[in-house]
């Protein structure tokens, strides 16, 4: 199934805002309804793919069948751009800038090369594309205005495979084009998991998640995603790249390491070794609540510094406590049985394992979170996060059919520069939206933490004003700056695409860009990947 065109995932599982809601927004944004859903598919002027004859010939000998090389408008259509709020919001209307010249499927590491030697060839640029999940304009390719080049978007669908499995090393080889939930169900019939749930997970893929540096919603047990990584393959315009031969080596730099978040400007991931871990026999999610958000985030510094540590551990701020943003698929519900809704942060607390790991980390953990002022919410908070984890993407959809706009934006920082990052970044975008005249509703929690530090996941809401694109965009500059000042980082998990690059060139310096365009220069040498997309342009 493909995703939706004009909005995210499975339309079957679209949710309109329920009247409460509704209402909610007229009253404390001003939020007015416009009355215009998004345009329709067939409807769009789709212009001829500039491709010549040749390129396709070039690019259909490549993956050997003419099926394999899309140039209709509907398939040209669902591969423009990612799925930002502006990215949708610019879809919905009918904007097609940034259409690929056509949609390509290779079905192995030798298609691969041949699709960009064919490229090469006829100065065709290519961006890989994988469950085109990207928030971050990962998808958007920039061209200098002297040389405009027709781009590919290189679909690795059929690239979906799990190529080996090893039982005693606990590792397995898997193609890019894979998604998450297919890979968990081949690991599961072995006995394994990965462990990467990001909320992207329904869509994402394997080498979306290596080439964006992907986190997962139960880091704190399992890790992030470059962390389960052991080894890849790299297809680039000058040749074949491997990495990782041993779990660990003193063999010089570690080449997965620039691999990995490379977001496809280097080349093309064809296959990626991960760990495995068993699967867990036990799963169980519980909420907590504390007075303040920093009294909250003390207790998570306590388990992630000193154990014991949940498989999963987040916790939302006063305001998306208030809101019930903590379970997206809840918005408008009444809570639960003896649960306040108007005081205080919760925090969600699961653990996946043995019966007798779980129950021992469990118990463990709840005297720590007692010790530092949470009160025990019982298990349905954290049961109905668990069940509605990927929904957030849905409501953001739902909002935009009401007239509201709504975004995110993460960070992260070392944990005693954690208050004075939040506080930054919540005054940036609530005086540049109030001073816009769409006063914003700011919420945050703490989505992933570290031994020395914590990532923070903004959720932004507002009227959309006059133009919605054109009204983000500063208050994304200020929340950008406010990050730099407050010793935070431009990403922790969407990764850098186009609309990052700039934050990302400040953090790496001058000496740092230097290096990877050299690396960049050697692997591509005619700027064929993803151009734009982490370094700038020459």
């Amino acid at each position: 199934m493909d995703m939706l065109w004009s909005g995210w995932g499975d339309p079957a599982k679209a949710t309109p805002l329920p009247d409460s809601v509704t209402a909610l927004l007229r009253d404390l944004l001003g939020v007015k309804p416009h009355g215009t859903g998004p345009v329709e598919l067939e409807d769009i002027d789709v212009p001829a793919s500039p491709l010549t004859a040749a390129a396709h010939r070039a690019l259909r000998d490549a993956v050997g069948d003419e099926a394999h090389v899309r140039t209709d408008a509907e398939s040209r259509i669902r591969h423009t751009r990612g799925k930002s709020t502006p990215d949708l919001l610019r879809i919905r209307r009918g904007d097609v800038a940034g259409l690929p010249a056509a949609v390509v499927l290779p079905a192995g590491h030798d298609e691969v090369l041949a699709v960009l030697r064919a490229c090469a060839a006829h100065d065709l640029t290519l961006v890989p594309f994988g469950g085109g999940t990207s928030v971050v304009g990962g998808l958007a390719p920039e061209q200098p205005g002297s040389r405009r080049r027709p781009f590919v978007a290189l679909d690795l669908r059929r690239m979906d495979g799990l190529l080996a499995l090893d039982p005693v090393s606990r590792t397995a080889t898997l193609q890019p084009g894979l998604r998450a939930p297919r890979a968990e169900a081949l690991l599961a019939e072995h006995g394994f998991t990965l462990g990467h749930f990001p909320q992207s997970y329904e869509w994402a893929t394997i080498g979306g998640f290596a080439a964006a540096r992907s986190s997962g919603q139960a880091s704190a047990g399992y890790g992030r995603f470059d962390e389960m990584v052991l080894g890849l393959t790299l297809a680039t315009p000058e040749g074949t790249l491997e990495a990782g031969r041993a779990p660990r080596s003193a063999a010089g730099p570690d080449l997965r390491q620039l691999v990995l978040g490379s977001e496809g400007a280097f080349g093309v991931i064809t296959s990626v070794t991960v760990r495995l871990r068993p699967l867990p026999h036990t799963r169980v999610y519980e909420g907590w609540r504390f007075a303040s958000f920093e009294e909250g985030a003390t207790a998570l510094r306590r388990l992630a510094q000193d154990g014991p540590r949940p498989t999963v551990l987040r916790l939302s701020d006063e305001t998306e406590t208030l809101i019930g943003l903590a379970q997206p698929d809840a918005i408008g519900a009444p809570g639960a049985p003896g649960e306040p809704q108007s005081a205080g942060c919760q925090a969600i607390a699961g653990y996946e394992g043995t019966a007798e790991d779980v129950a021992h980390r469990r118990e463990r953990a709840a005297a720590v979170l007692r010790a530092c002022g949470g009160t025990y919410l019982g298990e349905e908070p954290g049961e109905r996060w668990a069940h509605g984890r990927y929904s957030a993407p849905y409501l953001r959809d739902a909002l935009l059919d009401v007239g509201a706009f709504a975004e995110t934006l993460e960070t992260a920082a070392f944990w005693s520069r954690v208050p004075e990052l939040y506080a930054a970044v919540r005054a940036a975008l609530t005086t540049t939206l109030t001073e816009s005249g769409t006063p914003p509703l700011v919420m945050c929690h703490i989505s992933h933490v570290y031994e020395n530090g914590a990532s923070l996941y903004f959720t932004v809401v507002s009227a959309q004003g006059e133009d919605p694109v054109a009204h983000w965009a500063p208050a994304k500059r200020a929340a950008s700056e406010a990050i730099w000042a407050a010793g935070g980082t431009i990403s922790h998990h969407h990764g850098v695409g186009t609309d990052h690059r700039d934050g990302y060139v400040r953090e790496a310096g001058p000496l740092g860009v230097e290096a990877l365009r050299a690396v960049k220069q050697r692997l591509d040498p005619d700027g064929l990947l993803n151009p734009g997309v982490l370094l700038p342009l020459d």
